[in-house]
């Protein structure tokens, strides 16, 4: 009987140094979770339960625990790699079949498509026209490698001040060609619906005090005729009510439509003797490159590009489980649902229950090597222990033996 008391305690402490090695093996694996043994004792049962002088026999392993305690939060230099601070799991999709991980180490396969090491999926909430996410349903993230569209130029705003001494030109013919038949000239640059950039010149004219009339041209050709700017004896504009020019419609040449633009001059002011541009503002854009990808806090995925824009690809999301230590394990620091585990509960980073997403950065191992050590020198003792156990077995056997 203590030979087999003496071998179950032995297995036991061989489980769990084979825990502690495979712990200390996982050190520098990136979103590894420490495991821990756990022991049972054991006692032989009757139908009228166990007697009150019972030994025991032995004990076994009850259950391999997983430890879901946060790891240390590692800066890298990649965009792609993500960690999340907090509870929480990325959503893997393998031709539909859904894994679980906390190793954020992400990249981009030759499809577009963002990806672990093993070409898993990570999965978001696609965004929608409104510019929400649709928190419903889940798909892949693919980074696009399309241009983003240009925007055509509709509206311009400008602060500046017209120099309230200025003097009537002497040429009352506008030219644009002669500096002597206007007083200021500023000009911008905007974009026609393909994109092809343009320069509009705007001329100020004095026509009387408190008058002015602005001349627009584009490319060197006039657009519509002079808009008539008229300021109160303050400098403040008062004509028109609302600032707001509108010129006629312009063929830009390119083939694109109808260059069509209200000028919001509501900010100018007629002032001293100075004329000053302080900004101008237009909502075009040419056509742009993807030239990097963004993940913020909330893990909404922004696509920039060249022209100053971004497009939303999409939110990552994230799973948790009313039970993390019931999840199965399948190896390259995956997990897979399980019904001890309970249904994958989804949600987004930063909501109640999940965490926020660092982007550059990844969650080392929770593996504190120096428990690691301290648990292996438990364990070596308890197995030294039960072979010494096994050897005083061994002698009191054959002193039983050697009676005569």
């Amino acid at each position: 009987m203590p030979f087999r008391l003496a071998l179950s305690g032995i297995n036991a402490a061989s489980a769990d140094l084979n825990v502690t090695a495979n712990n200390i093996a996982n050190v520098g694996t990136v979103g590894f979770k420490a495991s821990r043994a756990e022991f049972a004792d054991l006692f032989a049962t009757s139908q009228q339960g166990v007697s009150a002088t019972a030994v025991g026999n032995g004990v076994r392993v009850a259950n391999i625990s997983q430890q879901f305690a946060q790891g240390n939060i590692d800066f890298t230099d990649n965009a792609l790699d993500l960690a999340l601070s907090g509870q929480g799991f990325f959503i893997l999709s393998d031709n539909g079949a859904l894994s679980y991980t906390r190793a954020g180490t992400f990249k981009v396969d030759r499809n577009g498509y963002v990806v672990n090491h093993q070409g898993l999926r990570l999965q978001a909430y696609p965004p929608l026209e409104n510019g929400s996410f649709n928190t419903g349903g889940l798909a892949d993230i693919r980074l696009i490698t399309s241009e983003s569209p240009p925007r055509a130029t509709s509206r311009a705003e400008l602060t500046l001040n017209l120099p309230a001494a200025a003097e009537i030109p002497l040429s009352t013919v506008f030219d644009p060609a002669d500096a002597r038949s206007y007083n200021n000239a500023t000009s911008l640059t905007i974009y026609d619906s393909l994109g092809a950039a343009h320069t509009a010149t705007l001329y100020f004219v004095k026509t009387g005090d408190n008058q002015w009339n602005a001349h627009l041209y584009v490319d060197g050709q006039a657009v519509g005729g002079p808009q008539a700017l008229t300021y109160s004896n303050t400098g403040e504009l008062i004509a028109p009510a609302l600032g707001e020019v509108s010129f006629p419609p312009h063929d830009p040449q390119t083939g694109a439509a109808d260059l069509e633009l209200t000028f919001d001059f509501s900010a100018t002011t007629q002032y001293g003797q100075t004329f000053t541009v302080n900004a101008i503002m237009q909502d075009g854009y040419t056509t742009g490159r993807l030239i990097g990808i963004d993940v913020d806090a909330s893990g909404v995925v922004q696509a920039r590009f060249t022209n100053g824009q971004s497009q939303p690809l999409g939110q990552i999301a994230l799973a948790n489980f009313a039970n993390p230590q019931g999840l199965q394990q399948l190896g390259d620091t995956t997990w897979a649902e399980t019904f001890a585990s309970g249904q994958a509960l989804r949600g987004q980073a930063g909501n109640s229950g999940f965490g926020v997403i660092q982007s550059g950065a990844l969650e080392a191992s929770n593996v504190d090597i120096t428990e690691q050590l301290v648990n292996m020198i438990t364990a070596q003792r308890n197995y030294q222990a039960n072979a010494q156990m096994i050897s005083a077995a061994n002698q009191v056997t054959q002193t039983i033996i050697n009676i005569r």
